[in-house]
């Protein structure tokens, strides 16, 4: 009879700090891993600021481990460490949630890959640009979250390639529309093959009966819906599809009435497709783009309004179109789940964070007086800027209060480093952030993150996303 052999599981010694030592074990304990393992915790405060050379000099027993696991921004030489312990030792991932994934455990990430708001991007200076630029734009555009690419036009301006733009934009695949009050735009537009136009009201409805583009139409005057009933009273007799747009009005200039606008054309037609024009706020309020939109597409969110028109004329307004893109998922997610727009993606806090501050002063202070090399860390907490050694902690608000006592004058590289990360810390601190040494602050959609940058899993992929309603034309 053959014997047979149960094949030995791998165990793993993780070793950990006194803060992290719980979240470890409940984490581990969670994945229920195919391998057998030890928590061990060093006697240090945090985790993240452990060195090779510390871990040499506190760990007495290997618990009788395969390979050692530590915390992903431990510094030091781990190939001497693991061969001073007889032991292979390696990181493990930055974050403690991320330990799941780094033993390849499929985590539950937010589905960020529906969405029901169609982003027109509009271009308002299209006749004032060549062909290969207003294509250089709708590529980007699309790129970064744009499903219609909006060609304004401009009064009193010429714009004899109109047909030629239309012809190169739709040969590229792009969803488009024409953007003028001028009838005669509009007609070159429609016929130029626009998917959409923008904006007929009561009196110029005839152009829609000229050319198959889909109608956006507007109150005429602005604040008298009735002339918008009358419009949708003659398309639906018609059989023509049409978006309604109660025009989002600048703030002093009638933005709570046209609000309010807005919820009363929902209610007097409730399956009508709408739109909004976002950025007849963002462009004309200084203030950040990021709340703006994500405050617009909420109303949007509840008035079921699949449409918003956005640019990026100014300069403060440089990112709306991304952010956009990512406030209509966040948006779609924590509405399909009854949910709160919280702890979705953290995308839209550019500036601040919920836990900007993880570690109190005096666990900062515990750590320093372990420090046993010249190498400096730097931390923050609620009270400043922290740097420290074996040889001493500095604190201050102020990089420059700080620098006459480390010593590097003469290190023209070492100067510079500490300069740079000095002041990434100083600016993490006075926003909220989060700093984490040598790497750079995380400002959400409002940059490109770097090439180089690994993807995070939260990440949201624009060119793969569908929208949930079909395109109404």
């Amino acid at each position: 009879m053959a014997l047979i052999v149960a094949e030995k599981r791998e165990h793993i010694l993780f070793l950990t700090g006194k803060l992290a030592e719980k979240q470890l074990r409940q984490i581990l304990q969670a994945m229920q891993p195919a391998f057998d393992y030890t928590v061990h915790q060093l006697g240090l405060t945090v985790a993240a600021l452990m060195t090779a050379d510390m871990i040499a000099r506190r760990l007495t027993d290997t618990f009788g481990a395969d390979r050692i696991l530590v915390p992903g921004r431990c510094r030091g030489d781990l190939q001497a460490l693991s061969e001073k312990l007889g032991v292979p030792v390696e990181r493990g991932p930055n974050e403690l949630k991320d330990l799941p994934a780094f033993f390849g455990h499929k985590e539950v990430r937010p589905d960020l890959s529906r969405y029901d708001i169609r982003i027109f991007a509009e271009l308002t200076e299209a006749p004032n640009m060549s062909l290969d630029q207003i294509l250089q734009e709708a590529d980007w555009h699309r790129r970064h979250g744009a499903d219609v690419i909006d060609v304004g036009c401009l009064p009193n301006t010429n714009f004899p390639h109109l047909e030629e733009v239309f012809q190169a934009l739709k040969a590229e695949g792009h969803l488009t529309s024409i953007d003028s009050l001028d009838p005669d735009d509009l007609l070159r537009g429609g016929r130029a093959g626009a998917d959409y136009m923008l904006s007929l009201h009561k009196d110029t409805l005839w152009i829609a009966e000229e050319v198959a583009s889909v109608p956006i139409v507007i109150p005429q005057p602005p604040t008298t819906l009735e002339t918008l009933d009358e419009a949708v009273e003659t398309l639906e007799k018609a059989g023509k599809p049409y978006i309604l747009d109660p025009i989002l009005e600048p703030i002093h200039y009638g933005f709570s009435a046209s609000l309010v606008r807005y919820h009363e054309v929902r209610r007097r037609h409730p399956q009508a497709e709408m739109l909004m024009g976002v950025g007849n706020l963002t462009e004309l309020t200084h203030a950040d783009t990021v709340g703006i939109n994500t405050l617009l597409l909420g109303i949007c969110s509840e008035l079921d309004i699949h449409n918003i028109l956005a640019t990026q004329v100014s300069g403060h307004c440089r990112r709306a179109i991304p952010e956009a893109d990512l406030a209509r998922r966040i948006l779609y997610h924590a509405r399909e789940n009854n949910m709160l727009p919280k702890h979705v993606h953290p995308g839209l806090m550019s500036l601040h964070e919920p836990k900007p501050f993880p570690y109190r002063l005096e666990e900062i202070r515990e750590l320093a007086a372990m420090i046993r090399d010249p190498s400096y860390r730097i931390q923050i907490s609620e009270e400043g800027l922290h740097i420290f050694n074996r040889d001493g902690f500095h604190s201050a608000t102020d990089p420059f209060e700080l620098f006459p006592r480390l010593g590097v004058e003469t290190d023209g590289g070492h100067a510079f480093y500490l300069g740079v990360e000095l002041a990434r810390a100083q600016i993490a601190w006075q926003l909220g952030k989060r700093y984490n040494q040598d790497e750079m602050l995380d400002w959400g959609c409002a940059t490109d993150p770097p090439q180089e940058e690994s993807v995070d899993p939260h990440a949201y992929k624009p060119a793969g996303a569908t929208l949930k309603k079909k395109n109404p034309s």
